[in-house]
């Protein structure tokens, strides 16, 4: 990021804005709460992000990051700058959070599966697969998962996927994906990585949009109150039914390109498009908060 003004912490901060943070916290803080997670240490954390985004993206042309400069950006204390810095320098594994193992393989073998005319239905659906196929090229699930990665057996990958509910197998031996879209119905940890994952890009892409920073991205939203428990069940279907086609379509032509970008110099850039369904009591209607079809990335 090129060298940014930034306002004092001290400064007024926005009132629309910091309603916007109230509301999106909410759902955070009683995930947290209901996790065993207090306030301490949520804290440790915010300030420890505060340091990073600081240190990492609000540079100073020719000069170097201060733990002074950081604290005037942030409102942290320097002695908490200083080590919380010291302790990133002395990390010796990846800042972040990896991907368990049976997301960073098991998303690659569902992407191909719900990805290639072989191993889908003419509508787009995965279909069942034998274990293993005696005919060359046939396709199969040790065949798919062998295709991502040869360091992991295929009968591992299964044994997660029956523990997460990602998969089943019926009567006749065949291996079906319950869901087209990589989502364990169990382990937490899973999940989490999910939420981290997710979550944030949603919200980079609407602070993107916000700062103004470059051409606005896409964040849009459909949104209406009013209705009842019944229609609200038919929006969802209707949204699990149109949603999954899209995401489908994009799979197909991600992988396609991911074929062509392969090995190429430029091929640094990462995509992620989400989908989600809400419901809720219409407890904001005093707010003025119109119904329809609201496009962020376009401003309106």
């Amino acid at each position: 990021m090129t060298e940014t003004s930034s306002p004092s912490p001290t400064g007024t901060p926005a009132k629309s804005l910091m309603a916007a943070v109230k509301r999106l916290l909410r759902p955070l803080v009683r995930l947290l709460i209901a996790k065993g997670v207090g306030l301490p240490a949520i804290t440790e954390v915010l300030k420890d992000v505060y340091v990073d985004v600081a240190a990492h993206e609000f540079p100073v042309t020719g000069k170097r990051q201060t733990d002074s400069r950081i604290s005037l950006l942030t409102g942290v204390h320097r002695k908490d700058v200083k080590r919380l810095r010291e302790a990133a320098e002395a990390a010796t594994d990846e800042t972040g959070i990896a991907a368990p193992r049976s997301i960073g393989l098991g998303a690659q073998v569902v992407a191909r599966w719900v990805g290639s005319p072989e191993t889908t239905t003419d509508q787009g659906q995965p279909l069942p697969l034998p274990r293993t196929s005696d005919t060359q090229g046939a396709p199969s699930f040790d065949a798919l998962v062998e295709g991502v990665s040869k360091d992991v057996r295929p009968r591992a990958v299964l044994d997660e996927w029956l523990r997460l509910g990602v998969a089943q197998i019926d009567k006749e031996g065949l291996v079906h994906l319950n869901q087209a879209a990589f989502v364990p119905e169990k382990g937490f940890d899973e999940k989490a990585f999910y939420l981290g994952r997710n979550i944030h890009d949603h919200m980079a892409a609407a602070a993107h949009n916000l700062l103004g920073e470059g051409n606005p991205t896409l964040e849009r939203s459909v949104h209406y109150s009013d209705l009842t428990p019944e229609s609200v069940a038919l929006l969802n279907d209707a949204a699990a039914r149109e949603g999954m086609r899209a995401l489908l379509t994009l799979n197909r032509l991600a992988l396609d390109l991911a074929a062509q970008d392969k090995d190429k110099a430029g091929a640094t850039r990462r995509a992620n498009f989400g989908l989600y369904f809400h419901q809720g009591l219409s407890v904001f209607n005093n707010l003025n908060q119109g119904d329809g079809v609201t496009s962020e990335d376009s401003g309106t």
